[in-house]
């Protein structure tokens, strides 16, 4: 009988874990948050596609390749890198400051979107409450190397440890900027428009889970966007709030929604494969050894503290 494919990263990975979570969402929308930023980046959206008509089509698709990498087969998975490159190889940007065309494919560019969303995806669910030990934090950005490849970015070009990613953002800060596009961005998340029965869900859920996805970016991002956010530990506080609500909802509901991979991959694999952070707990305790406990006490004291230099 032939092995089941487990696909790019499998049920032993980080990857496999952290991306059944929940709060993947609100980190969705952080990344979005902070990929405008950068001011190529944005225009090179802004002008290969109408964001305002599509934004919601750009989060799901964002969310499918995601989930399709993450849980789907190795096929699946080369296919879905495959149509990104494609699409990619054909769309270009004009820098309105030069006038200069690049493509929307140039490692710089991909380098960014790449580093903003993992870099989402791994502090948002650190800062609510998701169960990771430093190495384990190290060990999802270099799994992640395997969706920097499927885009088309050579790995070893890519931040595999969270200090590398520290250093990858303090090297890029100068890029960035607060453009006519990036507030485009900004003001569309803040308030996105609904039809009119649906302006008091907005009010309600929506405009909550954008403040919090706002609230959780880096000090220097919300210095360039102009709006201050809640301390730190406070922001921490919130995070945990919604990630112990989000997460109380069962699996099985959440996971039979659209498009369903969690619960087609569990088909696959069995059982077994269920994303679950316990399974992360029980690999620490095996690998971690003795002064665990002293060493997860730092790490998280060393969280709070850096959370709390400035930017």
């Amino acid at each position: 009988m032939t092995e089941a494919d487990p696909g790019l990263f499998g049920p032993a990975s980080v990857t496999w874990q952290l991306h059944g979570d929940p709060m993947m969402w609100i980190a969705g929308v952080r990344a979005l948050h902070l990929q405008a930023l950068h001011p190529l980046a944005v225009r090179g959206v802004m002008q290969n596609s109408d964001f305002r008509e599509d934004a919601w089509g750009r989060l799901m698709r964002t969310a499918g390749f995601v989930g399709t990498i993450t849980y789907g087969t190795t096929e699946a998975a080369e296919k879905a890198g495959a149509r990104v490159r494609r699409i990619h190889a054909r769309l270009k940007v004009t820098d309105p400051a030069t006038g200069t065309v690049h493509g929307v494919d140039e490692p710089e560019l991909l380098l960014w979107v790449h580093c903003a969303e993992a870099d989402s995806y791994l502090q948002v669910l650190r800062r609510s409450g998701y169960p990771l030990t430093a190495r384990q934090a190290d060990q999802y950005l270099a799994e992640h190397r395997h969706s920097a490849r499927l885009v088309g970015l050579d790995p070893r070009d890519v931040p595999a440890t969270t200090a590398e990613m520290a250093d990858y953002f303090a090297g890029i800060r100068p890029r960035l900027a607060r453009t006519p596009e990036a507030l485009d961005v900004d003001s569309f998340l803040r308030r996105p428009p609904v039809p009119p029965p649906l302006v008091p869900v907005r009010a309600l859920l929506w405009q909550r889970v954008a403040a919090l996805a706002y609230q959780s970016l880096p000090p220097f991002a919300q210095e360039l966007y102009g709006r201050t956010a809640p301390p730190p530990a406070a922001v921490d506080r919130r995070l945990r709030t919604a990630g112990a609500l989000l997460r109380a909802v069962p699996a099985r509901l959440r996971w039979r929604l659209p498009p369903g991979h969690i619960v087609n991959a569990m088909a696959r694999l069995g059982p077994g494969s269920r994303p679950t952070p316990y399974t992360l707990k029980r690999q620490a305790a095996i690998l971690d050894g003795p002064g665990r406990v002293r060493r997860q006490r730092a790490e998280r004291r060393g969280r709070q503290q850096g959370w709390r230099k400035p930017g």
